[in-house]
């Protein structure tokens, strides 16, 4: 199968490529001037350089499948409004839109758990048909672009699948998240001060977030104009601190976690944990 990628060189992107030429796919990708891999590729895509908004007629010819990773302003802090609506669903309907014209049959977008926002607090196990009440600026255009391009989808009679990934973490993470700064405490032996870890999340690894878009890419289509929602998630949900103790000890740490030093942060949700099916 020949794959296009967009978002190739972020977190869950570079794991994807490798996962993709493990399996033996051909794959063609997207790349900012001057961005690179988060981890080591175990080969090259063919790369396209360049903004999303500016792509030359004819990328997506001969590609089977497109999968939109690429996201606008997906870390704290967040850019306007009015930025992520232009990247995160306008630029992303005119990719689909060009990808559809030149062959592509299927559409495989990656969203965001933080698009059900305060709905996430009224469920022990978020279904996958829970209002959109996000309250942000990236969760509210990543809860706009997937009310567009399922319509989209319905609208033009494409395949597509949306899959809104929870809370992954793993190599090549951004600095400043929990485990990248969880890890970079423990292997300096120094002390890991935070929240009183309460809140229970479903932390999953970037390696199955890959392997979930790889599986789906290879599984069965959705119906052509009934585009499909689905959860990424491990199915194990556990607190903060939990987590924060499982890697510590992995990693030998010789310092101390220390919970209950820093404050909750401002509106956070205790529970955020998907239903998976």
């Amino acid at each position: 199968m020949r794959v296009f990628v967009t978002g190739a060189t972020g977190f869950i992107g570079s794991h994807l490529l490798n996962e993709l030429f493990a399996r033996g796919h051909d794959v063609v990708a997207t790349r900012r001037f001057g961005s690179r891999p988060r981890v080591a590729l175990t080969r090259e895509p063919f790369w396209i350089d360049g903004s999303l908004d500016a792509l030359t007629e004819g990328v997506f010819q001969n590609c089977d499948a497109l999968v939109h990773l690429a996201a606008h302003s997906a870390n704290l802090p967040y850019d306007s409004l009015k930025s992520c609506l232009y990247w995160n669903v306008a630029v992303s309907l005119d990719v689909m839109e060009r990808a559809a014209s030149e062959g592509v049959q299927r559409f495989l977008i990656a969203g965001s758990c933080f698009e059900y926002g305060r709905s996430g607090e009224r469920y022990e196990f978020i279904p996958i048909d829970a209002p959109l009440e996000p309250t942000q600026t990236y969760p509210i255009s990543k809860a706009a672009a997937s009310v567009a391009l399922m319509g989209w989808a319905r609208s033009e009679n494409h395949c597509l699948s949306y899959h809104r990934i929870f809370q992954v973490f793993g190599e090549g993470e951004s600095e400043g998240r929990l485990w990248p700064s969880l890890r970079r405490a423990a292997l300096a032996s120094e002390d890991f001060p935070m929240s009183p870890g309460a809140q229970i999340r479903d932390f999953t690894p970037v390696s199955f977030v890959a392997r979930h878009f790889a599986n789906a890419l290879e599984g069965a289509s959705p119906p052509s104009g009934q585009p499909t929602i689905h959860h990424v998630g491990s199915g194990n949900p556990m607190t903060t601190l939990d987590f924060a103790q499982e890697w510590w000890s992995r990693w030998k740490a010789t310092g101390k976690i220390i919970p209950g030093t820093l404050p909750y942060r401002n509106g956070e949700v205790m529970r955020y944990v998907p239903q998976i099916v």
